[in-house]
């Protein structure tokens, strides 16, 4: 039996060929009896994104020894609760000191699983502090530590970034972690396709389903450069070898509740209504340049 296990029941395959069309690896054709198979060299160009499975009007496609009928049929969804989630979405800074119910951890964990990677590398490591008094004993070590640097040792660079809360730090409030109970540390392989780009996405879609269920979030990157301040950080979240903490995200039950959306400035928006790429000038291309990449 091949690795990847391609597998069609004929008796439900309608010939539609639309496994076929949607293959990003173009891993697939149509066999002499009209059933799809891998082509030549297929398998080995298969990025196991299970499109083909997903796309199959019938069920009739099973790979990786994934069954269809273990699927959730696709529902519809109302575009204006989708937008008011997001409009809604705050950065929480207020939780109770309470562990959430392992249901909703388990969901947060499992909707983790269908999170996009780029070139569908799903190789993420997240962990997880799930106990209050756990992320007790994480948040007095940072505070000590920074504590300690912040008054006894030139600052360097890095941690000069909490320079300006040295103060508070120093009579014991909590400018890192915000008192939160939990807190996911996302790490990635060095040599992944994205590897600055997917914990991103996945924390994204982590903060607006944690939202679904009432559970508080907060983009932390003071946490993530104490993982690179205190290397044993790292190691306690056993992030495993050849990978990088990405970032780190709390969340726990929140203590605030918003009754209303914000007002917030609007981005600037351009709409390319040409293009004629010889009317760009040699100069404006190096300054372009060097400026994306000064930045």
């Amino acid at each position: 039996m091949s690795e990847k296990n391609l597998l069609i029941d004929k008796e439900k395959c309608i010939h539609c060929g639309l496994c076929i069309e949607d293959c990003i690896a173009g891993a697939l054709e149509f066999g002499d009896d009209n059933v799809p198979k891998f082509a030549q060299g297929g398998e080995d160009r298969c990025i196991k994104c299970q499109h083909c499975l997903a796309i199959c009007p019938m069920g009739a496609v099973s790979i990786l020894s994934k069954d269809p009928e273990n699927s959730d049929k696709i529902s519809e969804h109302n575009p204006d609760e989708i937008l008011n989630l997001i409009k809604s979405r705050r950065s929480i800074r207020r939780y109770k000191s309470e562990n959430l119910p392992l249901e909703t951890l388990d969901k947060l964990k499992n909707m983790l699983n269908w999170v996009p990677t780029g070139c569908n590398f799903h190789k993420m490591h997240f962990a997880f502090v799930e106990d209050a008094g756990v992320m007790d004993k994480i948040r007095k070590h940072v505070n000590e530590k920074l504590v300690k640097i912040l008054t006894t040792t030139p600052v360097d660079k890095l941690a000069g970034k909490f320079s300006r809360y040295k103060d508070a730090l120093v009579n014991g409030e909590d400018v890192i972690f915000r008192g939160a109970p939990n807190m996911v540390v996302v790490s990635t392989p060095l040599n992944a396709p994205c590897v600055n780009v997917d914990p991103v996405i996945a924390l994204s879609y982590f903060e607006l389903y944690a939202q679904s269920l009432g559970v508080g979030t907060c983009w932390c990157g003071f946490a993530q450069v104490c993982m690179q301040l205190f290397p044993e950080l790292a190691e306690q979240m056993r992030v495993p070898d050849g990978y990088k903490v990405s970032y780190v995200m709390l969340f726990g039950p929140s203590d605030v509740k918003y009754s209303r959306t914000t007002q917030p400035e609007s981005f600037e928006f351009t709409t390319v209504d040409r293009f004629d790429p010889k009317k760009v000038c040699l100069f404006d291309k190096i300054k372009r340049y060097f400026w994306n990449s000064v930045r």
